[in-house]
């Protein structure tokens, strides 16, 4: 059985780090998977801004159906071949990365647990909730050194779109998650990995006891 963690957030709330530090506590393999993978190869042209620059942090600007089934075919223990988005050319490139559809999947994205269906395969789903000011600054510190952009492009975007995108989408999200996760996240990120531990080894026994019974049934 393929437990599939959820770990929402807003923009540089520290979503990747928190899974890392998952990865680290939790005693099976994981694998992390990126919802930033799956945006579209081009942006609807119905919400760009007044400026003509695409709305990366509407709902809509991601490709749902894909990420629907590759989601589906994780949980049910298939690998598969994720996309490739460059952020610096904002497009989706021809190649693909394997996503290995280990026990334990960590799928963090700013609207992880936005759509019903999704929220449906999560087995645990947890919200990082961080303030404005941290979440902005580091966002601006990722864009200039990881994807090439400049400061005004990035305090640009923040006031058009991160910030009342936000509001609007991401931050209800809250009211789906069954924790929500301060600016400190060691000490949620040792509570979720001894969940998860504790549910994997009860997974192994019960395993473990119809291999038994398999092998030597009661007669």
């Amino acid at each position: 059985m393929i437990k599939i963690i959820g770990v929402a957030g807003g923009s540089g709330s520290g979503k990747t780090t928190f899974a890392k530090k998952l990865i680290k506590l939790v005693e099976e393999p994981i694998t992390l998977f990126h919802m930033d993978s799956y945006y579209l190869p081009k942006q609807p042209k119905k919400h760009f801004t007044k400026s003509g620059k695409p709305n990366f942090d509407h709902p809509e600007a991601f490709d749902w159906e894909l990420l629907r089934n590759h989601l589906t075919q994780l949980k049910s223990g298939t690998d598969v071949e994720s996309p490739i988005y460059d952020f610096k050319t904002s497009s989706r490139t021809k190649d693909t990365e394997r996503t290995r559809a280990t026990g334990v999947v960590i799928f963090e994205g700013i609207f992880t647990l936005f759509d019903s269906e999704i929220r449906n395969m999560l087995d645990i789903k947890c919200f990082l909730h961080v303030d404005s000011d941290i979440r902005f600054t580091r966002r601006l510190n990722r864009d200039v050194q990881e994807r090439g952009r400049s400061l005004d492009s990035i305090i640009d975007q923040y006031y058009e779109t991160v910030r009342p995108m936000h509001q609007k989408f991401l931050d209800p999200q809250k009211q789906f998650a069954d924790f929500v996760v301060g600016e400190e996240t060691d000490v949620a990120a040792e509570i979720l990995a001894a969940k998860i531990n504790n549910d994997l080894n009860i997974i192994t026994k019960e395993r473990k006891t119809l291999s038994d019974l398999t092998t030597n049934p009661i007669l």
